[in-house]
């Protein structure tokens, strides 16, 4: 999942305002800190994702990402 992937799923998942604020403030316990912080450290877009999607409770057919083009 490239970066603009994941900028994108989250937009279209959590909408622009809301993506914003969750990507800066929201602490994850699985990832050690907010999206912003982890992928500022280096862990993959699609792990950030996933973490976050768990995090949310997002359903298990909208986790492939909104957005993108395949499931991978």
């Amino acid at each position: 999942m490239r970066l603009s992937e994941f900028r994108r799923a989250c937009v279209e998942e959590f909408g622009a305002e809301y993506s914003g604020v969750l990507l800066r403030d929201h602490w994850i316990a699985a990832i050690g800190g907010t999206p912003n912080e982890a992928l500022e450290r280096g862990l993959p877009a699609r792990e950030v994702w996933q973490a976050l999607c768990a995090d949310l409770q997002v359903p298990l057919e909208r986790r492939h990402g909104r957005g993108l083009r395949d499931a991978k």
